[in-house]
């Protein structure tokens, strides 16, 4: 079986279209995502053919739990797609969130490739000591610090507790000169990643639900240390930056 590995802001991803039936997804995630005994990444992808959209996809999280949508992992599968000929430069797919639209805006390495997340949802907002709550695909919580060390040393069993509380992803955001800082305590990876699309995009839902978003746009910083512009049009949030494509992978089925 032939995988290629993608990253996008820091967020690692195994995608591939030809997975045989033989194999069952969420075991092969556990497997090949772990970072230790197998390739590692935050995430398995499987493309599935489609009749109305270039694909539909399946996402499977490190912990073999299934996800309806990732951000990061959009703009990687949009790559691959077009790589690998099953869809145009510009294009739509099928996620467990609804229609996606992904676009290749640079051909040169590294690519650089934009994804529409569409329309976010309510579900409260400055609850229990000024949280947010949104969805952007997947269910995220969002609290703003006021101090940068407080931020920096914010307590990971804190996040991880309201994660399982409320089965939700966990956003923590720190405003500079530059951008919003951003940390993410993902569902489904059960830690903080370098980054995490639909966690940020709840940040510019946040954001504008406040009315300080100007001029459509905001500058965001994850962990990875890349700066990404989203903008948010009428509640529809779409964002930008590099693709990285890591490496092609050959699994023996017979030893997985």
């Amino acid at each position: 079986m032939e995988l290629e590995k993608y990253s996008a802001s820091g967020n690692d991803f195994l995608i591939t279209h030809t997975l045989p039936s033989s194999l069952n997804p969420q075991e092969l995630a556990l497997k090949l995502c772990d970072r230790h005994n197998g390739i590692g990444s935050d995430g398995l992808v499987l493309l599935k053919s489609h009749s109305q959209y270039a694909y539909e996809w399946e996402f499977y999280n490190s912990d073999g739990s299934k996800a309806r949508m990732c951000g990061n992992a959009s703009r990687c599968v949009g790559l691959y797609a077009f790589l690998h000929s099953i869809a145009p430069k510009s294009h739509r797919f099928l996620s467990g969130a609804g229609v996606i639209e992904v676009a290749i805006t640079s051909e040169s390495y590294p690519y650089r490739v934009s994804s529409n997340l569409g329309a976010y949802k309510i579900f409260a907002l400055n609850q229990n000591d000024g949280w947010d709550f949104f969805d952007t695909g997947v269910p995220h919580l969002v609290k703003f610090i006021e101090e940068e060390e407080e931020f920096e040393n914010f307590c990971i069993h804190t996040m991880r507790d309201l994660r399982v509380q409320y089965d939700s992803n966990v956003n923590i955001v720190f405003p500079t000169q530059e951008g919003y800082k951003v940390k993410t305590f993902e569902r489904g990876v059960e830690d903080i990643t370098l980054a995490c699309g639909t966690g940020m995009a709840s940040v510019v839902a946040s954001l504008y639900e406040r009315g300080e978003v100007k001029n459509h746009q905001v500058k965001l910083i994850p962990p990875s240390g890349e700066c990404l512009t989203f903008e948010i049009h009428n509640q529809e949030i779409s964002f930008e930056g590099e693709v990285k494509k890591i490496a092609k992978c050959s699994v023996n089925e017979s030893e997985i």
